[in-house]
């Protein structure tokens, strides 16, 4: 019989649990807001001419303007090192999937409003590949994934992008902020915006 009592008092307590689980799952999920999720598909340019794959951008929430002034500060500091290392330290606020990857999050999303929609920036640290490091130390300085997709409300044929998966941020001779690449930039087309 005292066997019984426990095995009662153990599946009540652990329901008790599992409902407490239930209860806040929706809470915690609720704070973030509504979950965007972009899906397009990127198209080689140049060397890669004739590749594509598809893309998949989830957004949890847009990064606050506090963020931005702290990657602004943190390259100023550190150029593009100091970014990566500020992005690493950043939450998530979304997540982009691209075949070949377990996909990865990403640090920094911001949204600008246009006349005919809006604009989503996105960048984030990058896992550098121990063969990528290992044959090649160039390679190492290009540890940023950065992307622009501009979203067309008027005309969604018109919605377009860009993708720099392997990046580092550098000052030009002119003395501005450019993405220096790795390889040529993709190019992103079909694009479908799900809310």
């Amino acid at each position: 019989m005292d066997s019984h009592l426990k095995i009662l008092n153990f599946t009540i307590g652990f329901s008790v649990l599992v409902g407490l689980l239930l209860i806040a799952s929706p809470l915690g999920l609720a704070q973030r807001g509504s979950v965007e999720t972009i899906d397009a598909t990127a198209f080689g340019t140049s060397t890669q001419l004739g590749r594509n794959f598809g893309v998949k951008i989830i957004i949890y929430e847009f990064s606050d303007p506090e963020d931005r002034d702290i990657l602004v500060q943190a390259f100023a500091k550190g150029q593009n090192d100091g970014l990566r290392n500020a992005l690493e330290k950043m939450k998530s606020v979304g997540r982009i999937q691209i075949p070949g990857t377990l996909g990865f999050d990403l640090s920094f999303i911001r949204e600008i409003v246009t006349p005919n929609g809006r604009t989503i920036r996105f960048v984030t640290n990058r896992e550098i590949a121990f063969g990528e490091s290992y044959w090649n130390t160039r390679t190492k300085s290009f540890n940023l994934t950065a992307g622009e997709i501009t979203l067309n409300d008027k005309d969604k044929s018109k919605s377009e992008g860009v993708l720099f998966p392997a990046a580092q941020l550098i000052v030009n001779k002119e003395g501005e902020l450019q993405f220096e690449l790795n390889q040529n930039a993709w190019k992103l087309t079909n694009i479908i915006e799900w809310k």
